[in-house]
């Protein structure tokens, strides 16, 4: 006996998705080592293909030597970011007592209000301070293994995604024919459409981002530098590099130059002139840089883009955070070349203004004349 799909009642429907659904999960959480390297090279060997294809192409390079040398230029790359923020992270250090004097100035200040303003006095609360920084140094140890272990954490990942990415750049072609086996004949096109449209639209999203992030780098070290706040290049390197994460990255570097310009300069004006240059430039970079730069790339709705960073957070941490979007413009993608899924793909997508004028025309068509 046959059961037929449509036949079934909702409940049973529902429990199925979500019984999927939770073993997705659970895989995904489960193999965040193993998946997290995996798609970040596929990341990377999209956007150093071309690169790889014309040293292959143009000087006659052997495959593997072409996708070695994109493959170390992409390090030589990153390489030379890490060095320029490191190096203004390690001038930061040399005002580390103008920093502690500061925060004690200012948890002096905070004794004296809650005092004030609660009737507790200063000495209560100097032994809840020293209880609490006697627990913090008694956990140090476990603190600095910590540390350590994800060091080593991010060196092994590290290694284990430019691994991946030069594999995937030298067996790009078998890794297609294995997509396209895998399916029907008859859908050997909608395939190759998907794979090709999935590389374009990436490798179009990601230099969309590292050009906006260096035009809000720029941006922001320019007018920090003019307004005369200290590490202005630190600065802004902090907020080109987070404002890679949407709406939420801005809002971290926010608090952090915040800090910085707090424990730097002590005083109340530059940490004010901080927040409102920052303010105003996710305001731009939201309504002008991103839909420009980013958004005709991707069309995902912000509601879908928030929710997306915060399940990618709560799922992967910082690297789920950064894959996020790819991840959903990738579902977009497939969604939208799946009869049966299309609808999802519209969920998340933008609402197109043709779709509104004709809401507005059967709104106004099916109410009642007086």
């Amino acid at each position: 006996m046959r059961l037929n799909a449509n036949a079934l009642p909702f409940y049973h429907k529902l429990a199925s998705v979500l019984v999927i659904l939770i073993g997705i999960g659970f895989l995904v959480i489960i193999s965040k080592d193993l998946l997290s390297p995996i798609i970040f090279s596929c990341l990377f060997s999209i956007l150093l293909l071309p690169l790889a294809a014309f040293l292959e192409n143009r000087l006659k390079l052997p495959r593997g030597a072409a996708s070695m040398l994109a493959v170390l230029l992409l390090l030589a790359a990153i390489t030379l970011i890490v060095y320029v923020v490191g190096s203004q992270i390690g001038t930061l250090a040399d005002d580390w007592p103008q920093f502690k004097q500061q925060v004690f100035s200012s948890l002096s200040d905070l004794q004296h209000w809650i005092s004030r303003k609660y009737h507790i006095n200063a000495h209560k609360q100097l032994n809840y301070v020293q209880s609490a920084t006697s627990q913090v140094l008694s956990s140090g140890t476990s603190v600095v293994g910590a540390t350590l272990l994800s060091l080593s954490s991010i060196l092994l990942f590290l290694i284990f995604t430019f691994i991946y990415t030069f594999f995937f750049l030298t067996y790009r072609r078998l890794i297609m024919t294995f997509l396209v086996s895998v399916f029907l004949e008859e859908n050997s096109l909608v395939v190759h459409d998907i794979v090709e449209k999935v590389q374009f639209i990436l490798r179009k999203y990601i230099l969309g981002l590292f050009i906006e992030m260096i035009i809000v780098c720029t941006v922001v070290c320019i007018v920090f530098w003019a307004l005369d706040v200290k590490y202005a290049i630190l600065l802004g390197l902090i907020t080109g590099l987070f404002n890679i994460i949407p709406y939420l990255g801005i809002f971290t570097a926010l608090l952090l130059s915040s800090l910085i310009t707090f424990a730097t300069a002590a005083v109340a004006g530059k940490v004010f002139l901080v927040i409102i240059t920052l303010v105003i430039t996710h305001l731009i970079d939201s309504n002008v840089l991103l839909p420009v730069i980013v958004g005709s790339k991707v069309k995902i709705n912000p509601l879908i883009t928030v929710l997306g960073v915060v399940i990618g957070e709560m799922i992967w941490g910082i690297s789920g955070m950064f894959l996020s979007i790819p991840v959903i413009a990738v579902m977009k993608i497939v969604f939208d070349r799946v009869e049966s899924l299309k609808s999802w793909g519209l969920l998340l997508g933008e609402e197109e203004r043709q779709s509104r004028k004709k809401a507005v025309v059967l709104t106004l068509e099916n109410t009642p004349g007086e």
